[in-house]
């Protein structure tokens, strides 16, 4: 049996989980309410303040679902109570970043501006003009939202100039070698 699949979900207070007809889980918490299908062939049950997920035989398309619903799940019971988010980092001179209302400025070394929309459920903070922080409640809408700023100026092996995420390490390379 999948070790991910059939370790239960805690439920914490605050979290209200229900499931619907055809599998759809419905999490409800204090930061926001995540609505999403899961597959028709796993089985998913409210016992106390754990959510249980177990699937039907052995066969390996329901193993492999097994672990994914359960890993879905989480993921929603963590991001309505917790909240997720990704930290960005900004490096090369002139490189920078600010707020401006609900929109996400850049200056990344183009002849323009970058300006990122503030999507509905998202949160983007700028602390410092080399550090962009995304945070929402979707573990899926955060990440693509973060790749798709570090998408803008991906970092390079060279002078390390770009976005990168914080925790992300660059391997350099050495440049050309003069005679």
């Amino acid at each position: 049996m999948s070790r991910i699949g059939r370790a239960p979900i805690t439920i914490p207070s605050g979290v209200n989980v229900t499931i619907g007809e055809g599998n759809l889980l419905t999490v409800k918490g204090p930061k926001a309410t995540l609505t999403q299908s899961m597959h028709p062939a796993m089985t998913l049950k409210v016992d106390g303040n754990q959510l249980l997920v177990t699937r039907p035989n052995d066969e390996k398309k329901n193993r492999e679902l097994h672990g994914l619903t359960r890993a879905l799940a989480a993921n929603m019971v963590k991001g309505v109570s917790e909240g997720f988010k990704k930290e960005l980092e900004i490096n090369g001179v002139g490189y920078r970043a600010q707020k401006q209302g609900k929109q996400l400025v850049m200056n990344l070394g183009y002849s323009h501006n970058v300006v990122f929309d503030e999507p509905e459920g998202i949160t983007i903070d700028v602390p410092a003009p080399n550090k962009i922080i995304v945070s929402g409640s979707d573990k899926q809408s955060v990440g693509q939202l973060a790749a798709v700023i570090r998408d803008k100026r991906p970092p390079e092996p060279y002078l390390g100039k770009g976005i990168k995420y914080a925790d992300e390490r660059i391997r350099r390379k050495a440049g050309k070698t003069g005679k």
